[in-house]
């Protein structure tokens, strides 16, 4: 079974690359743009049957590993096609 998780810096927390890429893209001619914030992206594949026990192993892998529960939230979705 197949997973992703979604890894974003929690609100209020600087994102230093976000801000460098929002700028780099305003230098392009893409001034509309007014915020921009930039995470990561986890895809996993599990031996697992069931779906709800597959996401409660990926969030276990989140909170141990994978997000730092200080400043960054994520997001799971499980299964994928």
């Amino acid at each position: 079974m197949r997973a992703r998780v979604l890894i974003r810096l929690k609100r209020g927390i600087l994102d230093v690359q976000g801000s460098a890429v929002l700028r780099a893209l305003a230098g392009l001619g893409y001034a509309e743009l007014r915020e921009l914030r930039v995470g990561k992206v986890v895809e996993l594949d599990l031996d697992a049957a069931d779906p709800t026990a597959a996401a409660v192993r990926v969030e276990e892998m989140c909170r141990k590993l994978l997000a730092n529960p200080v400043t960054e939230d994520f997001s799971i979705e499980c299964p994928l096609p």
